[in-house]
């Protein structure tokens, strides 16, 4: 079987030769640690592109391909504002501006937000989320429909929804897209219903171009360790409505494996999903909360698909415990509609030597060592 072919039985509970071998990425500290500790200097992980450090783990892909642009366009200038030594302070393409430091890639610090009103939201914001805006779709589109069409494609091809609350939250800031759900709910219902008419009109888009998606991936990360940023009355009210438009549209099109990307404490929100048509969670973080694969599995059955759900944390700790987690969620991998991986980005405190024990063993144990992708280092 090639990736693709995996990806979908594996997801749609079907005989497969193995399960896949895949994760999340890394943050870029690690891969800095790691060539202090063996991993060849060749080996790099810039902007989050893994395909060197895919190549050299033996790791399959999740997916990719075209998929209509779902965000702002044209975006901001991205421009330096302000240099502060070790830092600079920088607007972003999104608008927003952050304090971020120059040479490490951790997630830099909200300073200040374009979008603070409803006067900002429409000279700012909302003409830059329209689909009919010259540029945002290509002119041709038949490069795209024959890798859509492809029937011997070899990984998944997806389309990328947007986000609906997670994107909101970053233009605004986390207390004051908060605020707006109370001061004026009208105002919060618009913007989430723009950003659903902006996925649903590219996606049929696409599909009038004959898309054809293995998967779809909403980004939201609208969830923290004690549950989520908005609550599950107003998660109802508000996004449910938007994601169903956008769960129909793709089911319509044969795409019925649709995953949201969101981090923390999602417990509140899983039957939501589910009843809004998102029937899979990705990355499942188990965190201080303990998030657990196996016990979702449990409460939603067959119903819930997942990816992810390995403590990143327990990487860091012996090789005994790395395979006693492998072990427990075995299980679950075998069963299908699961993928197993670390549960958010591998840290730097997670010692090399660990890393490759713990590809070792699910390339033993979950891998049964059928067709995986061949290594230098094993």
């Amino acid at each position: 079987m090639n990736e693709r072919e995996r990806f979908l039985a594996t997801m749609h509970y079907q005989p497969r030769d193995r399960a896949p071998i895949c994760d999340f990425g890394f943050w870029p500290e690690t891969i800095e640690e790691w060539h202090k500790q063996g991993l060849p200097e060749s080996v790099r992980y810039p902007g989050y592109d893994a395909r060197q450090t895919d190549a050299y783990f033996g790791m399959e892909s999740l997916g990719g391909g075209p998929s209509p642009n779902i965000g702002l366009f044209p975006t901001f200038e991205s421009k330096v504002l302000e240099d502060r030594g070790d830092h600079q302070l920088v607007q972003q393409g999104d608008g927003v501006v952050v304090l971020a430091k120059k040479y490490m890639g951790s997630i830099p610090h909200h300073h200040s937000h374009l979008l603070v009103d409803r006067d900002s939201w429409k000279k700012l914001y909302k003409p830059k989320l329209q689909a009919d805006t010259p540029g945002r779709f290509p002119a041709d589109w038949s490069d795209w429909t024959g890798q859509w069409q492809d029937p011997n494609r070899q990984i998944p091809c997806l389309a990328w929804p947007g986000s609906l609350y997670g994107a909101l939250r970053d233009w605004m800031g986390m207390e004051n897209v908060s605020m707006v759900v109370y001061d004026d709910p009208a105002w919060f219902e618009e913007m989430v219903t723009t950003l659903g008419d902006l996925a649903v009109n590219g996606l049929e888009a696409a599909f009038a171009h004959g898309a054809k998606f293995d998967g779809a991936c909403f980004w939201e990360d609208m969830c923290y360790n004690a549950g989520p940023l908005l609550s599950p009355v107003h998660f109802k009210r508000f996004m449910v409505p938007q994601y169903r438009r956008i769960t129909e549209l793709l089911r319509r099109h044969g795409t019925d494996i649709i995953w949201v990307d969101c981090d923390g404490k999602i417990d509140a929100l899983i039957g939501l999903w589910l009843e809004a048509g998102v029937n899979c969670m990705f990355p499942v973080e188990v965190g201080t909360w303990g998030g657990d694969v196996v016990g979702y599995r449990r409460q939603y059955g067959r119903d819930l698909l997942m990816m992810g759900g390995f403590d990143k944390h327990i990487l860091a700790g012996s090789k005994q415990l790395i395979e006693r987690e492998i072990q427990r969620l075995t299980p679950l991998v075998e069963e299908g509609g699961y993928i197993g991986f670390a549960d958010h980005r591998v840290p730097p405190d997670v010692p090399f030597e660990n890393y490759l024990f713990y590809l070792k063993t699910v390339r033993r144990i979950w891998g049964k060592g059928i067709a995986l992708k061949p290594v230098s280092w094993e």
